[in-house]
C-alpha cells in the first residue's frame, strides 16, 4: 500500500459522496430558491415556509434517487471490500 493508493481511494470516496448527495442537496437549492423568490415576491417572511418545502424536496428526492443510491453505495462497498486482500498486501 503506497501514497498514490491512498490517495485514489480518497479520491474514489470523496468522488462517492458528491454523486450520493449532489442530487439531494441540489433538489434542496432549487426549492429553496423558488420559496425565496416567493417570499421576495409576496413580502412574506414565515421562517417555517422556507423549511417545510426543502424538507419535502428532500424526502422526494430520497423516495425517487434512493433505489439509485443504494445501488452505487453497494456496488462501490462490494468492490472495496472485495478487492480487500490486495489492499493487505
Amino acid at each position: 500500500m503506497n501514497a498514490n493508493f491512498i490517495v485514489g481511494l480518497g479520491e474514489q470516496v470523496l468522488w462517492m459522496v458528491v454523486k450520493l448527495a449532489g442530487p439531494l442537496l441540489l433538489a434542496s437549492l432549487v426549492v429553496g430558491l423558488a420559496v425565496s423568490v416567493f417570499q421576495a415576491t409576496t413580502q412574506l417572511q414565515e421562517p417555517t415556509l422556507a423549511f417545510v418545502p426543502k424538507i419535502i424536496a428532500v424526502m422526494a428526492a430520497l423516495v425517487v434517487l434512493g433505489p439509485w443510491m443504494l445501488v452505487t453505495l453497494t456496488d462501490f462497498a462490494r468492490q472495496i471490500l472485495g478487492n480487500l486482500t490486495s489492499f493487505i498486501q
